[in-house]
This record gives structure tokens, C-alpha cells and sequence, in this order.
């Protein structure tokens, strides 16, 4: 599942103090008591809608009491998102006491339902009184979730403790803050998942415990205690004191610290972060019911029958008969080739052979395309300006003429790496591969792509690369193509860089060499360059199709072949099919990871980075620039894999095809098998659409549950609030 919180925000977001209300007048002179006022109850045991099993285990609910420093604390962590939207501070701790009543419904309901559980293997009398041996609410949410070891627990923890770090991150000044130290603005587009923890990640040690704790710099929570925990640069016990002051501070002026609070060093026994450590419980309590509930739905979404995923395939050929109806023609189907992502499928093409024929070959395939455009120089785009005033003003000058001159100025055009930004902007991403290399046996290293040049050390984004337990994949992007030029690291922590420099041949040559690294082989990649491309001191007549001089230059028609540099083929073998295309161990998926990498390093047109798997061709003609049409149709021609490099106003482009559609329509992806084995298979279509359908289903029937528990519960006669309480905080502002 990508999406299983169902608690509410207030509860989610712990430990975001950055708001104070100090000078507010917001609170009575006695603090600690006024913090203390019962603002709203919670009880659904006597709910007329409370039947059935979860009645039976009722008894065990008292009265939920939600206090002012509850409300307090919710404004604190999410209030400032309310109030900056445009709501009124009324309307907001409104909103605020709703999702703080409602999260208390929920957790209480969920309470019901794994008591339930518990009870159908213990039997209810052994489960009830087991829960009630637990006197205190921290005992009680420990206890459903299965004890101190258990997996909740130590969420809780870890996510707590991980926002707890957070904070005071935010708050320590070290050396590094000096302002002294570079500070990067550049800009360069990154892919997805940079620095995205896999869901549900825990740091565990050997023996299965919690391996990270919060640093404070006091006994008890020095960094030695932390576990994986990694702090600031240059971070020491007396700045990480500092922060934590700090931190105090804040709490207290927010009037969340409380008069029992003794220990100020202790960070965990914090009445504050006490509450906080309630919240996560509780909101693992709601998630493991969540967990519960769903499993009973995925069970028909699972459901096998004749050795088919029959939910699935009911949905597949339902969504398939829609396209049928629909996709009758090129034009509704151009409409949705945009839409395509692991979410939006295309399962059927119009047929185009009629059209293919009317354009003699020309037209007729749709697909997708990368476009790794390498551009003239700012000297060499003044030079391009005057030949294009030429053409438009003199009548001697052709379009030929043009193509001719811009010919000549593409032969000279240079590029580099253009990940500069990811040494020098905003934030570092690099790191040296043999740095991390050194002392690591052989099955823990990484192969990296240097071109043969030994001073090529440099890659980028270690988290997702390095800890696949920790962090996510980054979709389409092999990840082992090396900075092209030298680095050298500055005392200010910049960079300097020194480029290599490639013409379109030497691109040519880096493309193909890296391609055929990242699958293994020295032959995957073939092309010819120059053979057919117009002569660079060509007549003025040389680019168009035919030698009519009697009619004017702009009767004649532009013979774009002419304007085709190279043309080559990605020998792809293994899981050739289209619907293996994100199957990692795929010739498909490894061509494409490595062009999509090539295009993060080189291109300058970075509006193909944000697409699924690039430009979408349609069959006829496009808004693309003339020369670029024609080279990705002819491309496409010849299927996925294929890439031709030609001309135009901005430069070269490298068109490589990740998909096509066949001329003659028909279903897309054929052999659609819904079996145990194509499901389970990572990458495959049947895998992404399993997952997209059981997501989609899973997400409707959870949050029409929640809609629905919130229905029955949230009423009225379960939920008091005590507006005297917190009329003060209704009136700020």
C-alpha cells in the first residue's frame, strides 16, 4: 500500500515546534492549571451503533479526556498550515478539537477491533483481563500492540525519536552555520525518491532490537547512544546542549512544559514528549486495525481462481473494453498517450496501417521517446540568429541555404556533464565511490562507469544507492555513470569542476559505451554516424527532396533524411516484451535506466526528465520541430531501442525509444498472464497493474471505512466538547 494513515494530521506530524504564543495573552496567569482544563471527552461504549462482538469488549473504554494542552500542542505542530491558508484562528483550533476527537473515535474503535482479535485466539474474558492488568494508557497501547519488542512499539519510538532529532537538528549551530562555508544556489533537476526512506523502515540491531535513540549531548543520550542516528557536521555535546535549550525554550514558551517536568535533561520523560510518545502509540494502534481491516479486503483482490488473479483480470479486461470502445481512433488515443504512468494505462492502440500507406511509410507508429539535447553555445546561437534573419529577409537565401549554414555550426557544438548543481547547489549529492569502496569485500562495491579515466571517482545520491534497506529505488536510473571530468573538493565545502568536453561523435561514443556497460555486454550497442547526413559544403539545393528549381524555395519540400546524423539499435535480449519493461533484470529496463541517467548528466531540455518514460510521439504530425518528428517517427519504425541523433534550432538531439505501438493497433500488451508468479514478479505488467488495482480498491474501501466509523461514532452522544474551556483560544486574533 502507498497510503495506510488513516489518524489525523495533528497526531501524524509530532514534534514540529516552531510557532510561540508567548505575549499572546493567550492563557490565564495560572499556566499549568489552564493547560490542564478538560476541553472535550471521548467515549463510543455506549454508542447505539456499537453491536454485535466489539460490543461485548466495551467495558474497557472509559472516557477519553482530551485537555488544553492537547489543543495547544496540535496548534503548535500544524496550526501555522491552518492559519496561513486563510483560516481564522476560530475556524482553525475548531478544526483542530474536530481532528483531535475524531483521532480519539478511531483509536478507541481500533481498540475494540484488536481486542476482538485477540480474544477469537484467547478467548474475550483471558483478552479483556489481560488489558486491564495494564493501569496506565501508555501500559494499555503497548499491551494491543503486542509488547515492548514488538514491531509497533518500536515504530513509535523510531518515529518519534526520528522527529525529535529532526527539531533539534534544526536548532544546533555549528561550525558549518558560521556563514563562512559555501552555500550553493544552482539548479539541476533530480529524480524521484531522492532520499525517500522505504516505508515502514526500522533501524534494527543484530539481535532485533531499535538501533537509534535521540542525541541530546547529556548523559544517557550522548551520540554513542543513538544508533544510526548520524549528526551534523562538526557537531559536539556543547552545541548539541545548545539546541536542546533551545528547544526547551520553545516548548516552555508555548506553555508545554509542565510543573512535574523535574528531570529537563531527560528528553524522554518530558510530560510533552511523554504526549507525543502516546500519540505514535496510538497511531500504530489505528494503523495495525487498518492492517487488519485490509487484509480481509485484499483477500478478493487476491482472490485465485483457475490459477487466475480474478479480481484482476475482471479489471483489466473491463478497463480494456473501455479503451477498445474508446481508442477507436488516433486521435482519442493521442489524447491519452500524455497520461501514461505506473496509474494510467494504455491496454489498447487504433490501428494506423491506413495511414502508413497514404504517407508511404513515412508516419504511422505512436510511442515514447528520451531527448538528450546537446546545445549551441551562446556565440554559436548569435550566429544561428543571423542565418535564421537571413532566411526570413533575403530572397537568395533558402531554406536550404540554412540548413547548410546551421549544419556547419551543429559539427562544432560541444557539451559536458551539466550535474554540476548536484556538487554546488543547494545541496551536495556527490560522493566518491572509491572512498566508499575502499575496505569493503567484493560483493558490497560499486562497479562504476569511468570512461577508462581513473580521476572519474564522483557519483551521486549514496543513501538510495548504497542502503536499498533504507531507501528507495530511483526508478529508471542506473546510478553508476561517474561525473565526466575532474573534481576537486574546496576547504569551503564546494567543488571545483573541470569538465571533459564531447562533440556529437564523442556523445555518440559515450552513449553507446555506457549503455553497454550498465547491460554487461560490449556489443548491445550498433550505429552509423555521418552517412547520411547533407554535406557540409553542399549546393544551396541540397536538402530539398526534389530538383524542381523552377518552383520557389518555399514550394520545395525539406528532405529531413538529410538532417539525421546517426541512426543506431540497442540490442535488447532478455524479457524483450514490453510488458517486462520495469523488470529490473530486463534488457529494457537496464537501456533504459542507462539513456534516462545519460539524460540527467547531458540534457538541456529538462521538461523530459518529469516524464514517465519520455516524450509521447503520436502517429502523425506533432508540435515537435519538424527535424525532430521526423526522426522519432522514423525511430519508432524501428521499435524500442532504437535512437537516431539529428538536427535542429537548439541543437542535437539524441532521440532514443523506449516504447512503440505497432502499426496494425490491437491490445498492447499481449499474453497478459494474472498468475502468482507474473503478479509477484517486480516490474512486470502484471505486477504494476496488480499493485495499481489492489492500491485503488484498498484506498476506497479504507477510507469508506473511516468515513463510516467517524459516522457512527463521532456524534454527539460519544463526543463532549467544553467551548468555556478554550473559548480564549477561539478568540485570538
Amino acid at each position: 500500500m502507498k497510503n495506510k494513515k488513516i489518524i489525523s494530521g495533528v497526531v501524524a506530524a509530532a514534534v514540529a515546534v516552531s510557532l510561540t504564543f508567548s505575549g499572546c495573552g493567550l492563557v490565564s496567569v495560572n499556566n499549568e492549571e489552564d493547560m490542564k482544563q478538560v476541553i472535550a471527552t471521548v467515549n463510543i461504549s455506549g454508542s447505539d451503533r456499537l453491536e454485535g462482538e466489539l460490543k461485548e469488549y466495551s467495558s474497557v473504554l472509559s472516557d477519553d479526556v482530551i485537555i488544553k494542552r492537547d489543543l495547544v500542542n496540535a496548534f503548535v505542530n500544524v496550526g501555522s498550515n491552518y492559519v496561513n491558508s486563510g483560516l481564522s484562528y476560530e475556524a482553525t483550533f475548531n478544526s483542530l478539537l474536530d481532528e483531535l476527537t475524531n483521532n480519539s473515535v478511531l483509536v478507541q474503535y481500533a481498540t475494540l477491533y484488536m481486542l476482538k482479535e485477540e480474544g477469537d485466539k484467547e478467548g474475550k474474558d483471558s483478552a479483556i483481563s489481560a488489558y486491564n492488568a495494564n493501569t496506565t494508557e501508555e501500559a494499555k497501547l503497548v499491551y494491543l500492540l503486542g509488547g515492548e519488542d514488538s514491531t509497533g512499539v518500536m515504530t513509535a519510538k523510531y518515529n518519534l525519536y526520528t522527529s525529535l532529532n529532526d527539531v533539534l537538528d534544526s536548532y544546533e549551530i555549528t561550525d558549518d552555520d558560521d556563514g563562512d562555508d559555501y552555500e550553493g544556489e544552482d539548479t539541476r533537476t533530480i529524480p524521484g525518491n531522492i532520499d525517500t526512506t522505504v516505508e515502514d523502515y526500522l533501524p534494527l540491531t543484530e539481535d532485533g532490537g531499535l538501533d537509534y535513540g535521540v542525541y541530546t549531548g547529556y548523559d544517557g543520550y550522548l551520540i554513542g547512544d543513538a544508533g544510526r542516528y548520524e549528526a551534523k557536521d562538526k557537531s559536539n555535546r556543547n552545541t548539541r546542549r545548545q539546541a536542546y535549550s533551545r528547544f526547551l525554550k520553545n516548548i516552555s514558551n508555548n506553555y508545554l512544559l509542565s510543573e512535574s517536568d523535574e528531570e529537563l535533561t531527560d528528553i524522554l520523560k518530558l510530560s510533552y514528549v511523554q504526549s507525543q510518545y502516546i500519540n505514535q502509540l496510538e497511531q500504530q494502534v489505528v494503523e495495525e486495525f487498518y492492517d487488519a481491516f485490509v487484509a480481509d479486503q485484499e483477500d478478493k483482490i487476491s482472490m485465485v481462481e483457475d490459477g487466475a488473479y480474478t479480481y484482476v483480470k475482471n479489471a483489466y479486461d473491463v478497463l480494456l473494453g473501455e479503451q477498445e470502445q474508446g481508442f477507436s481512433d488516433a486521435g482519442t488515443f493521442n489524447g491519452a498517450l500524455d497520461n501514461l504512468s505506473d496509474t494510467s494505462f494504455l491496454l489498447y492502440a487504433p490501428d494506423t496501417t491506413k495511414d502508413t500507406e497514404e504517407k508511404n511509410g513515412t508516419y504511422g507508429t505512436f510511442g515514447y521517446v528520451y531527448n538528450i539535447l546537446l546545445p549551441f553555445s551562446v556565440t554559436q546561437n548569435a550566429r544561428l540568429s543571423d542565418y535564421q534573419s537571413y532566411r526570413d529577409n533575403r530572397e537568395d537565401y533558402t531554406d536550404s541555404d540554412y540548413f547548410a549554414d546551421r549544419n556547419k555550426l551543429l559539427k562544432d557544438i560541444v557539451t559536458t556533464d551539466r550535474r554540476a548543481a548536484w556538487f554546488n547547489g543547494e545541496t551536495d549529492y556527490s560522493f566518491d565511490v572509491t572512498e566508499y569502496n575502499d575496505g569493503k569485500e567484493a560483493g558490497k562495491q560499486i562497479t562504476a562507469y569511468t570512461g577508462g579515466q581513473d580521476y572519474r571517482k564522483y557519483l551521486f545520491f549514496e543513501n538510495n544507492m548504497t542502503k536499498p534497506d533504507e531507501y528507495e529505488p530511483i526508478d529508471k536510473y542506473a546510478g553508476t555513470y561517474t561525473y565526466n571530468g575532474k573534481v576537486t573538493p574546496n576547504k569551503d565545502g564546494s567543488y571545483t569542476l573541470v569538465p571533459n568536453k564531447l562533440d556529437i561523435d564523442g556523445m555518440l561514443e559515450e552513449f553507446s559505451a555506457y549503455i553497454n556497460f550498465v547491460m554487461g555486454r560490449t556489443d548491445a550497442v550498433s550505429y552509423n554516424a555521418g552517412d547520411n547526413y547533407g554535406d557540409l559544403s553542399a549546393t544551396k539545393e541540397a536538402y530539398y527532396a526534389v530538383t524542381d528549381f523552377t518552383k520557389s524555395g518555399d514550394d520545395k519540400e525539406i528532405d529531413y533524411s538529410k538532417l539525421v546524423y546517426a541512426t543506431g539499435m540497442v540490442d535488447l535480449q532478455t524479457n524483450t516484451e514490453r510488458k517486462n519493461m520495469f523488470t529490473a533484470g530486463s534488457d529494457r529496463y537496464k537501456a533504459m535506466s542507462a539513456v534516462n541517467e545519460l539524460q540527467y548528466a547531458y540534457t538541456t531540455d529538462t521538461g523530459v526528465l518529469s516524464r514517465y518514460i519520455g516524450y509521447s510521439v503520436n502517429a502523425y504530425e506533432t508540435s515537435y520541430i519538424k527535424e525532430f518528428e521526423y526522426a522519432a517517427h522514423e525511430a519508432l519504425r524501428m521499435g524500442a531501442g532504437a535512437f537516431k541523433v539529428c538536427a535542429g534550432d537548439y541543437g542535437w538531439h539524441l532521440i532514443y525509444v523506449t516504447e512503440a505501438f505497432d502499426f496494425n493497433g490491437g491490445v498492447i500488451y499481449s499474453d497478459i498472464e494474472f498468475t502468482k508468479e507474473r503478479v509477484e514478479e517486480e516490474g512486470t505488467f502484471e505486477n504494476i497493474f496488480f499493485e495499481w488495482i489492489k492500491d485503488q480498491t484498498l484506498a476506497n474501501e479504507s477510507t469508506n471505512k473511516r468515513t463510516e466509523i467517524l459516522q457512527y461514532f463521532a456524534t454527539d452522544s460519544t463526543v463532549k466538547k467544553y467551548e468555556d474551556a478554550y473559548k480564549d483560544l477561539l478568540e485570538l486574533g
